[in-house]
């Protein structure tokens, strides 16, 4: 579900003001430079009722997504069906993007790059999608949606490792309790929750499968967090650019893979609902992407970080309503730990000093 929409249900907040730079360099691969730059204004009240509307689609887009994909997935008939339905979003976000670049909406100019150049990114994408569906398939959604914060710890490794960028000793500790705390969600959510012996409750809880698919998963989302920012330089192409490049190939690429990946259900018994339910999750794939162009340029470091948080912690929250678990349950112990953590961590990266 990219938008890239993994960046949907993550919190990447590596380095905020990179964020607030690509944004400015997606409008600078777009748009001509004018020659007089004007001053700074403030956003007419019109400007901020819009971008107030197309965040707040975004977020329900992005809450919808979850829970719909969810509601897939527990359905045997297609548990095992995650490169067929990536290959389907994937041509989703292709045709938004291609339809918002034509010159009658303009929300960007399209650039080709080479297939062949292409294909690392694609194939990276295939896995950015393909293993944190996995993990929502056999994982409860809070479990699922609070190993995506893991991505923020793992890209800092990465980038540290690789390119020798550091972040402040003090983001780095509260860094800490998000991984404890993700750690202790997970280990307690595979265990059977105690129920009450005169009700019928059902308490959703993770499988050990589900939570190696969400470890994977973040690997594969850092990864190729890691190779966008490569990219971006490499090609000059803004996010919008490369993804209209790269969705095209990663679907045809699933499209092979699907005999030897996916177990096709028999279509002519699958439920009418089921259907409605999958062309849902493609809609709200496209309301992602298309609410990014209308909210790019009026979110800065503070605003994006906000609306990530929202996110994240209205996610876990209906996620863990319906899971059926006390509020006493051991498992709240993480979810507090991560949430507090990434909370510190964005508020230190977002006060540090600028060199």
């Amino acid at each position: 579900m990219p938008d890239q929409t993994t960046k949907e249900n993550s919190i990447p907040l590596l380095d905020v003001e990179a964020q607030k730079s690509e944004n400015i360099d997606d409008k600078q691969y777009d748009e001509p430079v004018p020659a007089v730059v004007p001053g700074p204004s403030k956003p007419s009240a019109e400007a901020k009722r819009k971008f107030l509307l197309w965040t707040a689609i975004n977020m329900l887009a992005t809450i919808g997504i979850v829970f719909t994909n969810k509601a897939i997935f527990d359905d045997p008939a297609f548990k095992l069906m995650q490169t067929s339905f990536a290959s389907f979003h994937f041509v989703c976000t292709g045709l938004t993007l291609w339809v918002v670049s034509r010159p009658a909406i303009g929300a960007f100019v399209p650039k080709r790059a080479g297939i062949v150049e292409m294909l690392p990114l694609a194939f990276s994408m295939c896995l950015n999608v393909v293993l944190p569906n996995l993990s929502l398939a056999f994982s409860t959604v809070t479990v699922y949606q609070l190993c995506r914060v893991l991505l923020t710890p793992m890209t800092a490794i990465i980038n540290y490792v690789f390119y020798s960028a550091t972040i402040p000793r003090t983001a780095a500790l509260a860094l800490i309790p998000v991984c404890a705390g993700v750690g202790i969600t997970s280990y307690y959510d595979t265990q059977p929750a105690a129920v009450p012996a005169d009700t019928d409750k059902v308490v959703a809880t993770t499988s050990v499968i589900g939570v190696i698919f969400a470890l994977s998963g973040v690997c594969a989302s850092s990864a190729y967090t890691v190779l966008i920012g490569a990219y971006h330089k490499k090609l000059q192409m803004s996010s919008s650019q490369l993804l209209l490049n790269q969705a095209p190939i990663s679907s045809i690429m699933l499209m092979f893979a699907v005999p030897f990946c996916d177990k096709i259900p028999v279509l002519s018994v699958v439920p009418q609902y089921r259907w409605m339910m999958i062309l849902m999750s493609g809609g709200f794939a496209a309301l992602i992407n298309i609410s990014q162009f209308f909210i790019v340029a009026g979110s800065g470091p503070v605003s994006s970080t906000v609306v990530g948080h929202l996110k994240t912690v209205s996610i876990v929250a209906i996620g863990w309503a319906i899971s059926g678990r006390s509020i006493l349950d051991k498992s709240a112990l993480g979810i507090v730990m991560t949430v507090g953590g990434i909370f510190m961590y964005s508020s230190i990266m977002l006060n540090r000093p600028r060199g």
